[in-house]
């Protein structure tokens, strides 16, 4: 019995040891290189996009300048007028509208901010939802099962950027992009507790 029980062990082992041998190999890597970034600022509608968001930016920039103006004017009228005394019941109520009208425009501004991040999302996603059966489709023509960003290699050797191939495709199959975002879904309320 103790006979059996060692050959079986060692048939057990050998089959261990023989186990790495039947497992299926991993092809080796056929590896295309994208540059990410140029795809995102040379793509036709990409570059119209990046444009609009831009423009966005400005108009923002001039709103904030339009606000800040004649809020920078009132705080110094109101800084000298104080004279470094305590203000008067009339001062106090032209700091208070003064802080009142501040918050505004923050709020206003900090709004306009939030929506140009949102649309800069937005374009991102339809590049990005356009761009990945294109690269996948690109890397079965050139016999590739990994792509890469540029970004991320050390070096590269000829013929293996594909950059150029996806561009002429995501130019072919996404000609517009759509540059204001949803709006938000509004915050449900919060309902209070109820107390018992």
């Amino acid at each position: 019995m103790t006979q059996i029980s060692k050959k079986a062990l060692l048939a057990a082992c050998g089959l261990a040891f023989a186990s790495p041998a039947l497992a299926q190999k991993a092809p080796p890597a056929v590896v295309v290189v994208i540059n990410n970034e140029r795809v995102f600022g040379e793509c036709n509608a990409c570059k119209v996009a990046n444009t609009q968001l831009q423009q966005q930016v400005q108009t923002l920039q001039a709103r904030a300048q339009q606000l800040g103006a004649p809020l920078q004017t009132e705080a110094e009228a109101i800084r000298t007028a104080a004279g470094g005394k305590a203000p008067d019941a009339a001062l106090t109520t032209r700091i208070n509208a003064l802080q009142a009208k501040q918050n505004s425009a923050q709020q206003e501004l900090a709004n306009s901010e939030q929506t140009i991040q949102r649309n800069r999302q937005f374009v991102v996603q339809q590049i990005s939802t356009a761009l990945n059966p294109i690269i996948q489709k690109v890397m079965t023509a050139r016999g590739a099962n990994f792509a890469v960003d540029v970004q991320a290699t050390l070096a590269i050797g000829p013929g293996v950027d594909v950059t150029n191939d996806v561009l002429a495709q995501l130019n072919t199959a996404l000609p517009t992009i759509n540059v204001t975002a949803p709006a938000a879904p509004a915050q449900p309320a919060q309902t209070p507790p109820q107390g018992r």
